[in-house]
């Protein structure tokens, strides 16, 4: 399992983008974790899924409220990561309007979440491998603080104690 210190795994998430842009086009676009985090401090923070209650109802929205907050200290973007295609992953950006404040990324075969050795088997539900639930803040592509969340818990991963983190 990543620990603090540990440099991110070598991976490349999906992005839904709405907008056709500089070097993107309307759909999914890669982002590669390595540079996409070299010289940043990213708050980053994962999720079993797309539009599950606890996600939906407390993870992305505190996460989005406190956006100024995570700027304020520091923080260059926000990231949240889920085991999901980037369709979905987009869908639910505009469901909790985080345009602007944070990337839905998507890791559709979970080889992210896999290389970071922070997975739950729901296989027994039907949902296959996905991420555990966690928070770190990441800094230059190295892993600053961890936050890994006992499941079905809410304790430590939303963003209160990231920001708290990041304030330093």
């Amino acid at each position: 399992m990543i620990k603090v210190g540990d440099t991110l795994p070598s991976a490349t998430l999906q992005e839904y983008s709405e907008v056709e842009g500089e070097g993107c086009s309307i759909g999914p676009n890669p982002v590669d974790v390595t540079k996409a985090t070299a010289g940043k401090t990213i708050a980053l923070f994962a999720l079993p899924g797309a539009f599950t209650p606890t996600c939906s109802a407390k993870h992305v929205p505190g996460y989005v409220q406190h956006f100024d907050d995570f700027k304020a200290a520091g923080v260059d973007e926000i990231w949240c990561v889920s085991v999901n295609d980037a369709f979905v992953m987009g869908a639910w950006a505009r469901d909790q309007k985080t345009a602007g404040k944070v990337r839905m990324l998507a890791d559709g075969s979970g080889v992210f979440a896999n290389a970071t050795g922070l997975t739950l088997d729901l296989t027994a539900r039907g949902m296959g491998v996905r991420s555990n639930r966690y928070s770190m803040l990441v800094k230059d592509g190295k892993v600053a603080s961890l936050n890994v969340e006992a499941p079905g818990k809410f304790e430590v991963s939303g963003a209160d104690t990231l920001l708290a983190q990041a304030k330093g």
